[in-house]
């Protein structure tokens, strides 16, 4: 592990950086939320981009097409994740409400939600030792820099989320802070769940395999929980297109400079 520490350490303290600007914005900007919409969608190009142009294709390279079956099993396991264990982003909600804040104009919506904060702090800490554990497979192999903005571009807004969350419950400023820190300390958790883990099995197919796995869980975060909350907002759609395809321009402008330009 000693190799890749020293670039772990800069790309850990980038999103840790990144996640408490995100945790301090609905602090300082209580109507930033209502454009939260271009941050999301640049995230979900970002994250689908970044598995298609690089973490998949260089876990072919390594493992050949079985390790296409842990990309499956990475996207299952965040399907799962989310459906036992609550993780909310503050999207824009439907007329009717949502499970996080109620019914719209309902000042009390917290105490019936009083939990909530605290269920969305273990979903989202649980997210982010999966994002830890995709960062050092991604800089062991040899995908680092991809890997590193596509947790960052969804870490700044899963951090303004929850800590929206926790604000609505009328938590202290002090304490949402703290609380979305230890959340996104994680990160380095699951970079050296993964580095122990390779020691102990056959490190070149369980690189691949795992960085597969990771490569399900960005899919499953893209698809199925950011990309359904861009259609709803129709009023925004171009400027939310154009958002979305530049994120993955991004990645591919990175897969286009080369290897060398990857780590």
């Amino acid at each position: 592990m000693s190799a890749p520490l020293p670039i772990l350490l800069v790309y850990v303290a980038g999103i840790t950086g990144g996640a408490l600007a995100g945790a301090a914005l609905p602090l300082v900007f209580p109507a930033i939320r209502a454009r939260s919409g271009l941050v999301l969608s640049l995230s979900a190009g970002v994250m689908l981009g970044a598995a298609f142009f690089h973490m998949l294709p260089e876990a072919l390279q390594e493992g050949g097409t079985a390790a296409l079956s842990w990309t499956l099993g990475g996207f299952l396991f965040l399907f799962l994740l989310e459906r036992y264990v609550l993780v909310h982003f503050c999207k824009e909600e439907p007329a009717h409400g949502c499970e996080v804040h109620g019914l719209p104009g309902a000042e009390d919506a917290h105490h019936a939600h009083g939990t909530v904060g605290a269920a969305a702090f273990v979903g989202l800490s649980i997210h982010t030792l999966a994002d830890g554990f995709a960062l050092g497979t991604a800089i062991e192999i040899g995908v680092g820099t991809s890997v590193f903005l596509a947790i960052l571009f969804h870490k700044v807004p899963s951090s303004f989320s929850l800590a929206a969350i926790l604000l609505h419950e009328r938590h202290a400023a002090r304490r949402t802070l703290l609380l979305s820190l230890a959340s996104v300390l994680a990160l380095p958790l699951g970079a050296a769940l993964f580095f122990a883990l390779a020691r102990r099995f056959d490190y070149e197919g369980f690189g691949a395999s795992a960085l597969a796995f990771s490569a399900g869980t960005f899919l499953h975060l893209a698809v199925a929980d950011l990309i359904p909350d861009l259609h709803r907002r129709r009023a925004e759609r171009l400027s939310l297109s154009i958002a979305l395809l530049g994120g993955v321009a991004l990645m591919w402008l990175l897969a286009a400079l080369g290897p060398a330009h990857a780590h």
